[in-house]
């Protein structure tokens, strides 16, 4: 019996989603964190978040269409969207170590309009045959909605590009 209950909670475990946490809120900023395996390795998820038009959600990007998003993963470079007629700068590339760590300083979506400074890095760690991403997005500043308030939103967007980014990471190529 024992057996079947550790085996069943393994199970559940293993299916489980992607760990997502609140880490802080209040009226002065936010974290936001999401940790999950990847049944890739390092340099193969690092790829695949350099190409964000394979796994973030056309649902929440402001020209309709995931493809329309590139990430110059240099220093400098533009995490940027292309526009009917114009085109929008998400973020800028500031540390960037293939395999290990990407980093972007950027107020995505509705932060935009505000005050705020944004960072947002992605941490790769070899685990077995894959890797573990963590996903942390800093952001501090001012908003006139109250960056309180959008805390739990914003996070809810970039948990929901979790479960593409590990998709696209994981296919075969």
């Amino acid at each position: 019996m024992k057996t079947r209950v550790a085996a069943a909670l393994m199970t559940t475990l293993a299916a489980a989603p992607a760990a997502a946490e609140l880490t802080r809120s209040d009226g002065g900023g936010f974290v936001s964190t999401h940790r999950l395996v990847i049944a890739a390795p390092p340099e193969k998820v690092w790829d695949t978040i350099a190409r964000p038009s394979l796994w973030w959600s056309k649902d929440h990007t402001y020209s309709g269409n995931a493809a329309n998003i590139s990430w110059d993963t240099r220093p400098g470079g533009c995490w940027c969207e292309t526009l009917d007629g114009g085109a929008v700068e998400h973020g800028r590339t500031v540390y960037a170590v293939r395999g290990k760590a990407l980093r972007l300083s950027g107020a995505f979506g509705p932060l935009q309009s505000g005050a705020v400074t944004a960072t947002m890095t992605f941490a790769l760690k070899p685990d077995g045959q894959g890797t573990t991403l963590t996903v942390t997005y800093v952001v501090g500043g001012f908003h006139p909605a109250g960056l309180a308030t959008l805390a739990a939103p914003v996070d809810g967007v970039i948990a929901a590009q979790m479960p593409g980014l590990k998709a696209a990471a994981e296919r075969a190529e």
